[in-house]
């Protein structure tokens, strides 16, 4: 029997989500937004049933549908409570990155997903890029040794009339800055590969071009793992004229690595001290090149989504990881404000903490 399946929110991002759910053969039941427009586009672009079911309220499409799958794709200061309803609705879940802004909130889903036993996905889809599978394999086998450090760098571009689509973007209230929004996927894998436990973050953001927001658009971060390794993140929307690279490098005894592309989809590094592969070899076929900077991810998320449901497992990215990221950025906010060094675990953090901090 086929899952069936709800989108809510039909901007941006969404084209992602139906074209996926699509190729997995969900049953599309219903698309929900309270821009009605938003919803006959994406059916008319995926050539969906004009039969199809429009909701502008998701509580009444709750209500009245069966769901088994609901993805989330609505503003980022809507994730979370949206999610909470739908947990309490029996539906399992795909959360658009982040999955909340504030610790308290994802808390709640974790708890309420397992109390329910639903499943809960983080949509961090460029962990299923194959530069990164492949990057991941090397770290699962050890053929690194010990890690050294890795940084991530995110060099975009984001103007005026980008924020000007959205009342929503760069609002500590719906969005975070740019270190939670276009960073935090480079952020998610950073952490991921490196070891997840930190032990200390040191930063500084600013707002340095656009005074229009109210949220950063530089940061920069030191960070030391637990196992002794050092992270390094540089993310920004000042570069001019366009999105320059994402890179995502990793330094360790007997191993380097550098991804790169337009979402950490290509291998432009690869040595290892035991030479088990062609190098060249490794950066042709690892490598995709996506019409934008969403990448090729989100299929793959979404099956490994189902065969968790199927087989009554987690799903490869949880919302703990999606804690995990968001706990990251929020360390990089509370030291940025506060100039000292900042431990993990965080139990508390929200972006509404820095309400006002860039305010000229």
């Amino acid at each position: 029997m086929r899952l069936r399946y709800a989108l809510i929110g039909c901007g941006r991002i969404s084209p992602n989500h139906i074209a996926a759910a699509i190729e997995n053969s969900l049953e599309i039941t219903a698309l929900c937004d309270i821009v009605t427009k938003n919803m006959e586009d994406k059916i008319i672009k995926f050539h969906l049933p004009e039969t199809m079911l429009r909701y502008t309220n998701y509580k009444e499409m709750l209500e009245k549908e069966k769901l088994d799958v609901v993805a989330i794709a609505t503003e980022s200061g809507k994730h979370a409570q949206i999610a909470l309803d739908c947990i309490a609705a029996g539906c399992n879940l795909i959360i658009e990155k982040p999955i909340s802004l504030s610790l308290a909130d994802a808390d709640a889903i974790i708890k309420n997903a397992k109390e329910k036993g639903v499943k809960v996905c983080a949509c961090h889809q460029n962990r299923f890029n194959k530069s990164i599978i492949k990057i991941r394999e090397a770290i699962e086998t050890e053929r690194f040794g010990r890690l050294f450090h890795g940084s991530a760098h995110i060099r975009w571009n984001r103007n005026e009339s980008y924020y000007k689509q959205a009342s929503w973007r760069g609002t500590w209230e719906q969005d975070g800055g740019a270190l939670m929004n276009q960073c935090i996927h480079n952020i998610d894998l950073l952490r991921w590969m490196m070891g997840d436990n930190i032990e200390l973050v040191i930063a500084m953001t600013d707002n340095l071009n656009h005074d229009y927001i109210e949220t950063e658009d530089f940061g920069i971060a030191l960070i030391r793992f637990a196992n002794g390794s050092y992270g390094v993140i540089e993310g920004t929307t000042n570069v001019f004229p366009n999105d320059l690279e994402e890179t995502l490098y990793i330094c360790g005894e007997k191993g380097t690595i550098k991804a790169g592309g337009k979402s950490i989809n290509t291998i432009d590094e690869w040595h290892f001290a035991d030479e088990t592969e062609d190098s060249n070899q490794i950066k042709t076929f690892f490598q995709e090149d996506p019409p934008n900077v969403y990448g090729y991810g989100h299929y793959p998320l979404y099956k490994d989504v189902i065969n968790a449901i199927e087989n009554d497992r987690q799903p490869l990215v949880n919302a703990e990881a999606g804690r995990r990221a968001i706990e990251l950025v929020l360390a990089i906010y509370e030291s940025a404000a506060s100039g000292a060094c900042v431990r993990l675990p965080l139990k508390q953090g929200s972006t509404l903490d820095y309400k006002g901090r860039f305010r000229k």
